[in-house]
């Protein structure tokens, strides 16, 4: 079974690897307004980006992708490091106070860190907690009242998870969100994931949240039908679904200086 699964989902991932290319450089990121932390939770330490110090009554926090979680068509990586990330560049450039939040064991690893943590296990408790206690942080140190959460491919759906676990969250937007990962290792006929919390699990919370997903219509990662199952199922009031002439991680750099500060077709709570 986890062969299966190891060459399904390389299968899938194949457009996102790198090839030969290095991890991203978190220092050509933190200049400006965000600086590097590592911020220390029970499960995994979790690498930030930080805005300067201070109070911030509202803050954006984009959230990283599944990353390089694959080093060949077969073959995990041995580690999740990013090669690229729009979530990094989105963030350095939000002119409104913002942090990044990378997922478990990428930039920095634990002794908690294995392979499965960002294959099968990658929307598991564990990984999700770390989230969810890497956000309670920013919150401490910056006073934060209300979260926008931002998230890309697999980052959409802790974004989403979060949003239904927490009473601070007032919007969520994603990028190529894969927000029902359920119906994802279906439709790719993958060997399902390892006890995955869905953001589908915090359905009538989620249902009042005001959230936007962009969806790539050239996306064969995470398509369309993916976000299209997902609102089916929430009903939600407020649901705001953009398709655009993308990929999985390319063609949002121009959107996303749209609707980042775009208002929801709603109010938020």
């Amino acid at each position: 079974m986890l062969k299966s699964m190891i060459t399904g989902a390389a299968l899938v991932t194949a457009t996102l690897l790198g090839g030969c290319a290095s991890p991203v450089n978190l220092t050509q990121y933190a200049s400006g307004s965000l600086r590097g932390a590592v911020l220390q939770t029970p499960t995994f330490p979790i690498q930030a980006m930080v805005p300067a110090p201070g109070s911030y009554k509202h803050l954006r926090v984009y959230i990283e992708g599944d990353g390089h979680a694959w080093a060949t068509s077969s073959q995990p990586s041995t580690d999740p490091t990013p090669h690229s990330s729009i979530m990094l560049q989105f963030a350095a450039e939000d002119l409104s106070p913002a942090a990044y939040l990378a997922r478990p064991c990428q930039f920095v690893r634990s002794s908690a860190c294995t392979i499965d943590i960002w294959t099968g296990s990658r929307f598991s408790k564990p990984a999700i907690d770390s989230m969810d206690s890497a956000l309670t942080a920013l919150k401490r140190r910056f006073n934060v009242e209300t979260f926008e959460l931002v998230g890309h491919s697999g980052g959409g759906e802790v974004a989403l998870v979060l949003a239904g676990m927490r009473d601070d969250v007032g919007q969520v937007q994603t990028i190529a969100g894969n927000v029902d990962p359920i119906f994802w290792t279906k439709i790719h006929k993958l060997t399902p994931l390892t006890a995955p919390i869905t953001p589908l699990a915090y359905k009538e919370r989620l249902a009042l949240i005001p959230q936007r997903h962009i969806v790539g219509l050239n996306d064969s990662v995470v398509p369309p039908s993916v976000t299209q199952a997902y609102s089916a199922q929430l009903n939600g009031s407020c649901v705001e679904i953009v398709a655009v002439a993308a990929t999985h991680n390319d063609g949002y750099e121009t959107l996303w200086n749209r609707f980042s500060n775009t208002p929801l077709l709603c109010k938020s709570r």
